[in-house]
């Protein structure tokens, strides 16, 4: 009984010293949340739960009508179960990609739309994430923001996968919207455009550049996004001012200006900073800031 006693106490302590090392329990995802991140620990990834995501209106996106209008209607199709696209957003930093598909969220949760953040370095995990939602009722998409690859990256092979090139069925309900400040997603060099130069031993560089350009190419709506100019900067101040309830008057336009300028950039996002600032003072303090 004393060697059985001791037997178990050393098993115990074993054990003890185990648990650390192994895989955290997978939690079951919270399917009423109406977002989603991908996590990993080691090899276990989850889907976790954003019960308060950050969204904004439709209404407040200006001077992107036709990008709105293209991808409004896709997620719509989509929504109908009828055929749809994957999208890539690209184009200019600033100017309402990321938002254009948050704003969908917004718009669209209501009727069974959910979105799943995918960090890049995640992308091998895609597989799992389609198993995990292939059989439920609501549509996803899948979110991967600021998406590109740098030389010697391989976690696009799985997203080209994913959009249209595994032996497995493509799941109905998932859909692949990213946003990129570059519609190549991969780094091409002017060499790879010389079919017959030799570098590296390869000796076929130009199929190299198509295997780049490939990915992009499994997309099958692009939405290319362009920089402001002035009125569509003083357009998109005038809409963030209205959701502080405030008016864009001479002042708050030659603030505006300013403001741009020592930004070096006119976008929407520099528009919704400016907004944020100039609501955030008291009127005083505007007039004083003008008045220098």
């Amino acid at each position: 009984m004393e060697k059985l006693d001791a037997f178990l106490a050393r098993a115990e302590a074993l054990m003890a010293r185990l648990e650390p090392l192994l895989p955290p329990a997978i939690p079951e995802p919270d399917w009423q949340a109406p977002a989603f991140r991908w996590c990993r620990a080691g090899i276990t990834g989850w889907l976790e739960a954003i019960h308060a995501p950050h969204t904004v209106a439709l209404g407040d996106l200006t001077d992107i009508e036709r990008q709105k209008a293209l991808i409004v209607r896709n997620t719509e199709q989509f929504l109908a179960g009828r055929p749809a696209n994957n999208v890539l957003l690209t184009g200019a930093r600033g100017t309402g990609k990321s938002s254009l598909i948050k704003a969908l969220l917004a718009a669209y949760a209501a009727r069974g739309l959910r979105v799943i953040e995918v960090d890049k370095s995640h992308l091998p995990d895609l597989g799992q994430i389609v198993a995990l939602v292939a059989g439920r009722p609501e549509h996803f998409i899948l979110f991967c923001d600021d998406l590109s690859f740098e030389e010697g990256e391989d976690s696009y092979k799985a997203l080209k996968s994913a959009l249209d090139g595994g032996l497995a069925q493509r799941a109905a309900n998932l859909l692949v919207y990213a946003t990129s400040n570059r519609r190549h997603l991969m780094p091409e060099r002017s060499s790879e455009n010389r079919e017959g130069w030799v570098k590296d031993g390869e000796i076929h560089p130009g199929e190299t550049t198509e295997e780049k350009v490939s990915l992009s190419d499994r997309f099958g709506l692009w939405l290319s996004f362009y920089p402001f100019d002035q009125n569509a900067y003083l357009s998109a101040v005038r809409g963030w001012l209205a959701h502080f309830d405030l008016p864009l008057d001479g002042e708050a336009e030659r603030a505006a200006l300013q403001w741009s300028q020592l930004r070096g950039s006119r976008s929407g996002r520099v528009a919704w900073q400016f907004a944020c600032d100039w609501a955030g003072r008291e009127p005083d303090a505007r007039i004083a800031e003008l008045g220098r």
